[in-house]
């Protein structure tokens, strides 16, 4: 039997059991043993074949060497004094993703986790729309209006928040049934954004989104944006790694023609948290123009090597971890053909489990996966044939909570659950790990109907 995914404790039991509070002497070696063995027993094991929860799973043992080194090692990647091997490391890893992209020449940055490389992308198009708004401030700019589809990740409303430019600003694009975003709305909504007095600026297309797991339209969106002169960024955090595989490459065709994309390895290829870039076609050293600040006492300019080697002024971190070597040790140790393998392997199980979810009774799609998130509801025997009674959609909408709650407090698996446009909660499998069988999903469904047939 496996181990268990979790071990659940309400807050107040788990403060008391794991005695958290800090004192003025110190505790002994047994002790400690001991609260190493607790933490990691009371933690939620994200390397469990049955963790479906979130958008990363599994555990590479290359990276995972990869990542101790870095702790390890202790330093900053800023300058090439400080971290000479990371530096051109990470210069390496982030040109080989760019051409994998599609762009021959560029730049880009490793940054911590994906909603940040967003707020990069928003904070450089503004930039390099109205420069002098690194200088004289938010009131030499016009207000600027970001698009971005109804399913996009909330990260977009964060950076307007944070940046200045307002979350009222941002244009909600509609989508398909499916989640992707409908172009001929993105043109509305620029007109209308337009017509309120605002700038157009930024848009941002997603390849694979949240929930459904769906991919934008990127070359009519290129269109649209090349049209109106305006930054086009791809959030491809989560569906970037499709492009390792030639069988599923198509789902981001036209990403090469954005000025700007995020991309998380840490997600499907399994590099482990945190491991987000944002990568631009740029080749004017915007990124750099538009974060320095030049302190003296880290970027001297009469260094004894080249100056152009000190990276760390194109982050807005002065601080920052080194986030390559976990994603360059698993890339040496697999290739690009064992990182092509996993997206197959990911997109192959994914179909196994529809296939099998579609010849039980009481699973229904939300809607045909893309990627491979599997958006199903679970309707337990009280509920079929009932779709026309007048509670039936505020009764469906509790029965994923209360599944959820009983297979945590379980700790047999965990799986995500949420509303969407309309719909009531569902459940969202995200299926990636490679570590995963076909009997780790046949368990998946029959718990579901195991938790869920008396409600």
């Amino acid at each position: 039997m496996h181990l268990q995914v979790c071990e659940w404790k309400d807050p107040e039991e788990l403060r008391v059991l794991m005695d958290l509070e800090l004192g003025d002497h110190g505790e002994s070696h047994q002790q400690l043993l001991q609260r190493v063995r607790d933490i990691a027993r009371y933690s939620v094991k994200t390397n469990h074949p049955r963790f479906f929860n979130q958008l990363f799973a599994g555990v590479d043992y290359h990276s995972l060497t990869g990542r101790f080194l870095t702790e390890a090692l202790n330093t900053s990647q800023y300058t090439y004094e400080v971290a000479p091997v990371f530096v051109l490391m990470e210069d390496v890893v982030l040109r080989k993703l760019r051409s994998l992209v599609g762009w021959s020449e560029g730049d880009g940055i490793f940054c911590p986790g994906g909603s940040v490389s967003n707020m990069y992308a928003m904070n450089v198009a503004r930039y390099w729309a109205f420069p002098q708004v690194k200088t004289q401030g938010l009131w030499t700019v016009p207000r600027l209006a970001v698009f971005t589809s109804q399913e996009s990740h909330y990260s977009m409303k964060k950076s307007a928040a944070f940046l200045g430019i307002g979350t009222e600003n941002v244009y909600h694009v509609k989508v398909d049934e499916s989640g992707r975003m409908i172009p001929e709305d993105l043109e509305a909504k620029i007109v209308h954004a337009k017509s309120q007095g605002a700038v157009p600026f930024f848009v941002n297309a997603t390849a694979g989104t949240t929930v459904q797991g769906a991919f934008d339209p990127l070359d009519r969106i290129a269109d649209i944006s090349e049209r109106n002169g305006i930054w086009m960024h791809v959030d491809a955090a989560w569906g970037g790694s499709v492009v390792f595989s030639k069988k599923h490459k198509h789902l981001i065709a036209g990403m090469e023609r954005a000025n700007s994309c995020t991309w998380n390895p840490h997600k499907m290829l399994m590099a482990g948290l945190q491991c987000s870039v944002f990568l631009m076609r740029d080749t004017t050293n915007l990124l750099m123009h538009c974060h320095c600040a030049n302190a003296t006492y880290l970027f001297q300019q009469d260094k004894f090597y080249d100056m152009s080697l000190d990276t760390g002024d194109k982050s807005i971190q002065c601080g920052r971890k080194v986030d390559c070597l976990k994603l360059w040790l698993m890339w040496k140790a697999i290739g690009a053909q064992g990182l092509a393998n996993r997206v197959d392997i990911a997109f192959a199980s994914t179909r196994y489990f529809v296939e099998e979810l579609k010849k039980r009774e009481g699973f229904q799609v939300v809607s045909e996966p893309q990627f491979v998130n599997v958006c199903f509801w679970f309707i337990p025997p009280s509920l079929r044939g009932k779709e026309n009674s007048p509670d039936y959609q505020e009764k469906l909408a509790k029965v994923a909570p209360v599944i959820k709650e009983r297979m945590v407090k379980k700790g047999s698996m965990m799986v995500g659950y949420q509303p969407l446009d309309g719909r009531v909660n569902f459940f969202r499998m995200v299926i990636l790990s490679p570590q995963l069988n076909h009997s780790d999903l046949d368990f998946f469904l029959d718990e579901v109907e195991r938790l869920g047939n008396d409600l």
